[in-house]
């Protein structure tokens, strides 16, 4: 077997590149694919759990707490947390919930199987050799299949931005609505320190305080450095520790 078994948790990864643990499970289950260990079926099920884990804290916050209160919750705990956050229980078609329960059984037999045949099960013993490639299967199968689903409900569900993992690009119909009624202005204080002020509808004012620097830094860094090297040439004082070690070349862009 390889992840080509897997499409969904391959496409799972690629869209939370940023969720360090899944990428790392990622890579420690296309190795135990590759060696054809039973340790895959650890990975299956570890997939499944750190995916729940990411789409809880997309919605997870202290108003609407989502993360299971057990102190060593379970991947069942994490499956039925992922499925409150994504509001599936709220759909009342019966075939959907059918659907949503049978996967809390995948999740449970996963989990079984993974107690059961996988390297790190509690003192049982193992299955017969001859056995063993077809538990890895059935527990990698299963495991995507969860990933899938879980994936697919996540991309359609509607996202809180102070939550959420998600780039600016996930909100466009948000963007949107603010682009088109929200204004911006530019005011300097008696520091001359400057300050953004959203200009929301109905005369109110949003104030935001920040470094001309610091917002450059994190939203544009070839800006960044073109405003380093324009600042440079007007500069006639140089400023004790501005520039580290003492490098007085221009920045590359």
């Amino acid at each position: 077997m390889t992840l080509d078994w897997c499409p969904g948790m391959r496409e799972a990864c690629s869209h939370w590149r940023d969720a360090p643990m899944l990428q790392q499970n990622l890579e420690a289950l296309e190795q135990m694919l590759d060696q054809d260990n039973d340790a895959c079926i650890d990975c299956a099920k570890t997939m499944v759990e750190v995916v729940c884990r990411v789409i809880v804290e997309s919605f997870h916050t202290p108003l609407a707490p989502l993360k299971p209160v057990q102190e060593t919750p379970s991947l069942s705990d994490w499956l039925s947390a992922a499925v409150r956050a994504l509001r599936l229980g709220d759909i009342r078609d019966e075939k959907f919930k059918k659907l949503v329960s049978r996967h809390h059984k995948l999740a449970g037999a996963l989990n079984d199987l993974r107690n059961q045949a996988g390297p790190a099960s509690h003192g049982k013993d193992p299955y017969l050799e001859r056995l063993a490639i077809h538990h890895r299967r059935s527990a990698v199968l299963a495991a995507d299949a969860i990933v899938a689903f879980l994936h697919k409900a996540y991309l359609d569900a509607q996202l809180i931005p102070t939550s959420s993992r998600e780039p600016w690009e996930r909100f466009a119909s948000y963007n949107a609505l603010i682009d088109a009624h929200v204004g911006l202005a530019i005011e300097t204080d008696e520091d001359g320190a400057p300050s953004l002020r959203f200009l929301l509808p109905g005369g109110d004012v949003l104030p935001l305080t920040i470094e001309v620097s610091r917002l450059l830094y994190q939203l544009d860094r070839e800006a960044y450095v073109e405003a380093l090297n324009a600042a440079r040439t007007v500069s006639t004082t140089r400023v004790v520790g501005a520039e580290p070690d003492g490098n007085d070349m221009e920045l590359a862009g």
